[in-house]
């Protein structure tokens, strides 16, 4: 060829696909060293490029030996290209290529795993430098070259964004500096944690999403939907208590910016540590919201990855830990009752498929960062995975959920409640506080009384009803902002997990050996 007219080619090839404006690429998140889901799921890859024009994409092994071959055409508005891989076993490396004409970019140590997206407030946000132990923690990051991880950046928008706009962290194999790059950046320390857990308990790659911010309430990332199904307003006008939200804590801001562009993306499951702001906004409308927007986005994810993601992906979450120690205020109490949408147990029928990380034995009054971010996130993160384990799994043999009751004997006479609860009990502590009751003599809205604890068995705890010897009619646990000191709150079962707060409605049920059966159900607050 002519020297000229290999220039001109050259220039022709430079210009075309800018004036074109269909330069070929990857959506954001896309990138070397990236993790995307392994079988049964099929992965999801998509990017941008020239209108109309077809995209090939291949992926080979490290040695080139092809493995398959898709291809998708560039379709508008925005010129998007979109194809689902077929199912992987877990491993690579593997290279990814897509090519559009004579343009290909090619991403390379692709791994198949399973993918976890890692979403909340600022104790999702905590990072691996802030958190008990760090300095060992950070090291044993080169331990684990096949949990890799990404974070997005802090972002909001007033509309549905299709790509996230900035990245904090690409795709990356851990290390001590990407893992603590500083407080409240990256990388999650809950996120990590149980990522590397994970990693432990299956032997199969792990692929971590960050996408946190610190002091947001659940509407900010809350679609519409979720907000219109809640009755609660679309804009920043009434809250309850009366707040002006604005930023990051605008209804729907978050939702639009860091979730939304996410949605093509296939998914094992999701960890949630938010609920703090909602403890002093909207706290008695979380019992929609927080099942809302689990179905919402489960909804959203499966759509959005041409039916890859499945239907009731797992959805873990951290059940609220503490804040003010002697504060008589009770929204941290009823923001944890109402996580778990009123029925103090999950999975349950407003939330199937989901699993909870009790946290309020885990206080930190002395945490550098303030009480309301407690440092030892190895414990939240174990509980996550001994729930991951068994919903997300379906390992059968795991114990994930602390003893919960299940039986009310009142014996009147003696002034004793009999309660039964579904596991073997390990007592750590008889608090005088942490039982209360509700007696039908006093006139509404209830006034608690302590119950004090006066015996624990292998599965009973018997209650002295001081001050209260006619019909109960409601029974509580742990209802405090700080309920308990560190890994010391009464009630335990063998494998170490505490038992979750409760407040229950006691109906009266019949005579039992004993006493008066009570039926226990679970209370509305509202």
């Amino acid at each position: 060829m002519a020297a000229w007219a290999l220039l001109a080619l050259l220039a022709l090839l430079a210009v075309a696909p800018a004036a074109a404006g269909g330069m070929l690429s990857f959506a954001s998140y896309y990138g070397d060293h990236m993790v995307l889901q392994k079988k049964p799921s099929g992965a999801v890859v998509w990017g941008h490029g020239k209108l109309g024009a077809m995209v090939t994409v291949t992926l080979s092994e490290a040695s080139g030996l092809i493995i398959m071959e898709k291809t998708a055409q560039v379709k508008g508005p925005s010129g998007t290209w979109t194809t689902v891989l077929d199912p992987m076993d877990r491993g690579g490396p593997y290279a990814l290529m897509a090519e559009q004409g004579l343009e290909n970019v090619t991403l390379r140590d692709i791994y198949f795993g399973d993918v976890w997206l890692c979403s909340g407030q600022s104790n999702m946000a905590m990072t691996v430098l802030q958190v008990a132990n760090a300095s060992q923690e950070l090291a044993a990051a080169a331990r684990y070259p096949y949990v890799r991880v990404f974070a997005a950046a802090p972002a909001r928008s007033d509309v549905e964004l299709e790509d996230l706009e900035q990245i904090d962290l690409p795709w990356s194999i851990p290390t001590a500096e990407n893992l603590g790059h500083g407080n409240f950046t990256y990388f999650s320390a809950v996120c990590w944690l149980l990522g590397r857990s994970l990693y432990e308990a299956l032997g199969s790659p792990i692929g971590l999403v960050e996408v946190a911010w610190g002091g947001t309430p659940i509407e900010a990332w809350s679609s519409r939907r979720v907000l219109q199904a809640c009755g609660l307003p679309e804009d920043t006008g009434s809250t309850s208590p009366p707040q002006h939200l604005s930023g990051p804590q605008t209804p729907s801001v978050l939702w639009n910016a860091m979730i939304h562009p996410l949605l093509n993306m296939t998914l094992r499951g999701v960890a949630w540590y938010q609920g703090e702001a909602n403890a002093f906004l909207n706290t008695d409308q979380y019992n929609c919201t927080f099942p809302e927007l689990i179905a919402d986005w489960r909804r959203a994810f499966h759509t959005g990855s041409a039916g890859q993601t499945e239907p009731l992906l797992p959805f873990g979450f951290v059940q609220l830990s503490t804040y003010r120690r002697w504060s008589a205020d009770d929204g941290f109490a009823r923001l944890r009752w109402h996580q778990t949408a009123d029925l103090g147990l999950v999975p349950n029928a407003r939330m199937p498929s989901t699993f909870m990380a009790v946290a309020m034995d885990l206080g930190d009054e002395h945490s550098p960062y303030g009480s309301i971010h407690p440092r030892d996130k190895q414990n939240v993160a174990h509980r996550l995975l001994l729930g991951a384990r068994a919903v997300a799994y379906g390992d059968k043999d795991v114990v994930f959920q602390g003893p919960y009751p299940t039986r009310a004997i009142l014996e009147v006479t003696k002034g004793l409640l009999n309660v039964t609860y579904s596991q073997e009990l390990i007592c750590h502590q008889r608090d005088a506080q942490a039982f209360e009751v509700c007696c039908s003599s006093q006139a509404s809205p209830c006034q608690w009384l302590p119950a004090p604890v006066v015996a624990v068995g292998s599965r009973m705890v018997t209650l002295a009803l001081s001050g209260c010897r006619t019909l109960v009619l409601g029974l509580r646990y742990a209802w405090a902002e700080w309920p308990c000191e560190y890994q010391a709150c009464p009630l335990y079962n063998p494998q170490g997990l505490p038992a979750p707060p409760f407040l229950l409605d006691t109906l009266p049920a019949g005579n039992a050996a004993g006493g008066r059966e009570l039926l226990l159900l679970p209370s509305s607050i509202n």
